[in-house]
């Protein structure tokens, strides 16, 4: 899989995204868009909680949750849950 690691801003905040070459699809840090849209002081933790309730709920969202490498604000590479734009609907 062909990868090109890219950050997006949105509203003066940053979104890590990864484009696929081969499936042709973007995708984006969910504990990112999440800090975008909740305004939470701890995105991560919010997006832990709420992947275990919609787990609970028997989500296919949560279940299904990809993971990738992106950059972290410390520079290292780590497994980051991401969401196509699909999925990324689906949540919000």
């Amino acid at each position: 899989m062909k990868e090109e690691n890219t950050i997006k801003i949105f509203e003066d905040r940053k979104v890590r995204t990864l484009w696929d070459v081969e499936k042709e699809k973007w995708y984006f840090s969910i504990a990112d868009v999440i800090g975008i849209l909740t305004d939470s002081p701890n995105s991560r933790k919010y997006w832990s909680v709420l992947k275990t309730r919609l787990k609970a709920e028997g989500s296919q969202l949560a279940t299904n949750c990809s993971q990738l490498k992106m950059q972290s604000a410390d520079g290292k590479l780590y497994l980051t849950d991401v969401a196509d734009t699909e999925q990324l609907f689906r949540l919000i």
